[in-house]
């Protein structure tokens, strides 16, 4: 069965603007849940996935936008990671860093120029390691996520992800897993698992 567009974010705007009541109006809901969609619709191969990522989608774009501006409480630490793609490097530090953490952070990842999919080869090496990346899809980097992030770590992505003040910063130089192997996007994942674990015990710890 086709999803009508029209019909979905309708649905979506009204359950956003049910649980942002009072934090946001409804023309900043109507915008998100849009502009999810314009992300999202012209690249989904499942249609039927469409409504979740959307709904996801939508929603991590307030919630960030809300954190940035303070109208919602930080309950942990916020951890960005940020490559050019958002469909390797990324979205394994992101992965692991959820999984390792026990949830004591929250996790988000984005892309400068986020391209369609993420890389199969990614989603193979989590996979040995017992993590699933499910509906994951690459997203693009907004000034949001950004100020709503307390360490940002970068890699390959150049000076495109923006600066602002009272945050940390890192780079990290991991090699790129596109067109690689998958010896070598083993060992590019046990790179990231390494130096994630070291982040994460300098935060929590």
């Amino acid at each position: 069965m086709e999803i009508d567009g029209d019909t979905l974010t309708r649905q979506l705007i009204d359950d956003l603007s049910y649980s942002y009541g009072g934090v946001f109006d409804s023309q900043t809901i109507e915008a998100a849940v849009t502009g999810a969609w314009d992300l999202l619709a012209p690249r989904s191969t499942i249609r039927s996935f469409l409504p979740i990522l959307v709904a996801r989608q939508a929603r991590e774009q307030l919630m960030s936008t809300a954190q940035a501006q303070g109208k919602v409480a930080k309950k942990v630490p916020e951890l960005l990671f940020v490559c050019v793609h958002n469909a390797g490097r990324s979205q394994m530090a992101a992965a692991l860093a959820e999984h390792l953490s026990a949830r004591r952070v929250h996790v988000r990842s984005a892309g400068s120029a986020p391209t369609g999919e993420i890389n199969p080869m990614v989603v193979e090496v989590l996979k040995e390691r017992g993590i699933a990346l499910g509906t994951a899809y690459p997203k693009p980097l907004s000034d949001s996520v950004v100020r709503a992030a307390d360490v940002i770590i970068t890699m390959g992505c150049g000076d495109s992800c923006p600066i602002f003040p009272g945050k940390r910063y890192e780079d990290w130089q991991v090699a790129d897993p596109a067109g690689a192997p998958i010896e070598a996007v083993r060992e590019i994942r046990d790179d990231i698992q390494a130096r994630v674990t070291t982040l994460l015990r300098q935060i929590l710890d």
